[in-house]
């Protein structure tokens, strides 16, 4: 009841690292959710990602423009099922303007161009350990949406996966963008709270839409 009297106001956390509480409408979120379930069925189908190392990965991951396998990215899933990933639609690029203009005020959105986007699913026990966004030619901002169940998001610092870092709760509809000083910090998600998402979703768990410019050429 307190958070709907008082909603969170925007916040930035770090120089370049800025939350928006609230920011995907409900109805959006619910179109957000339809078209991340078709991008989950393929070309390419969502799945676990194995590490060079031979762990995998507890969150499920789906590419949309460029598909990502670490530590590169390529056209073709080889990793998955040798078959191009979906293309990167023009309507994704308008709202990764929105959403950088609606962190960093209207002089921000214009010249953003993403050409991928990474979906992640967290169910009740997946979590997401430190790591640095940087497999990309592009030190352009990270725009990250939020939709189904609240999280804890921490974010640390450029050195290393240590202190010091900052845990920001997201909720369903929250915008975060990191970038400038802050677009190579090590981030995280230690913690997904299982159940707290609106049942009007139609989702069980949590969604993480991550746009990015990659810098990259066909």
């Amino acid at each position: 009841m307190t958070a709907g009297l008082f909603p969170k106001e925007r916040a930035v956390v770090a120089p370049g690292a800025v939350h928006v509480p609230g920011w995907l409408p409900p109805a959006r979120q619910r179109e957000l959710v339809e078209a991340c379930r078709s991008w989950a069925r393929g070309p390419v189908p969502i799945r676990h990602t194995r590490l060079p190392r031979g762990g995998v990965m507890s969150v499920q991951t789906v590419c949309v423009g460029w598909h990502w396998q670490p530590y590169r990215y390529s056209r073709t899933a080889d990793d998955v099922n040798g078959e191009p990933v979906a293309e990167f639609p023009d309507w994704l690029v308008a709202l990764g303007r929105e959403a950088l203009a609606g962190a960093y005020g209207d002089a921000g959105g214009e010249p953003y161009t993403p050409d991928t986007a990474l979906i992640n699913f967290y169910d009740g026990d997946a979590k997401m350990g430190m790591h640095q966004d940087k497999d990309e030619r592009s030190g352009a901002p990270v725009v990250s949406l939020s939709i189904g169940d609240t999280c804890v998001f921490r974010l640390g610092n450029t050195e290393n996966r240590g202190r010091p870092y900052t845990d920001v709760e997201l909720t369903s509809g929250d915008l975060f963008v990191f970038g400038g000083a802050s677009r190579f910090a090590y981030h995280g998600v230690p913690k997904v709270y299982p159940g707290t998402a609106d049942p009007a979703l139609g989702l069980t768990g949590r969604l993480n839409i991550t746009l990015r410019e990659t810098g990259l050429q066909d």
